[in-house]
């Protein structure tokens, strides 16, 4: 199915990648399409700048492959802001990334000092979401 067919199903979506390479993007959605990934987070600035348009609850948003294309539908469910620091245990692994919360903070300092800079301190949308549809 090609983005316009997607995008007429699902009037109301935005598009995305998960991650910030090829790699990353292929693991994540993945992990995505397995149903072990059931949340994901970023920073609350990236919303406020205006490069992503933030979630919103009901909302059906697809996520792209490196290359483009659609590849899963996902419906939001439940968003909380919380700071870095405070990120619990159950949200890291329902993330599906890491086996343990010092995993999943690791992994997402590094991620956030590649994309703009780190903070313990700084505020994450954390979104919880369920597949609707695959596309590839």
């Amino acid at each position: 199915m090609d983005l316009s067919e997607v995008q007429t199903k699902y009037p109301e979506s935005e598009t995305f990648r998960f991650g910030d390479s090829k790699e990353l993007c292929e693991e994540l959605t993945s992990l995505v399409i397995n149903g072990t990934k059931t949340a994901t987070c970023d920073s609350l600035s990236i919303y406020e700048s205006g490069k992503e348009k933030m979630p919103t609850v009901g909302r059906v948003d697809i996520a792209m492959t490196w290359e483009g294309e659609p590849a899963v539908a996902i419906r939001t469910i439940e968003i909380e802001v919380k700071k870095f620091c405070e990120v619990d245990e159950e949200f890291a692994l329902d993330e599906g990334e890491d086996d343990s919360l010092e995993g999943w903070r690791k992994h997402h300092k590094e991620y956030f000092e590649r994309s703009g800079g780190f903070d313990p301190e700084m505020e994450l949308v954390c979104e919880r979401f369920e597949v609707i549809e695959v596309f590839r």
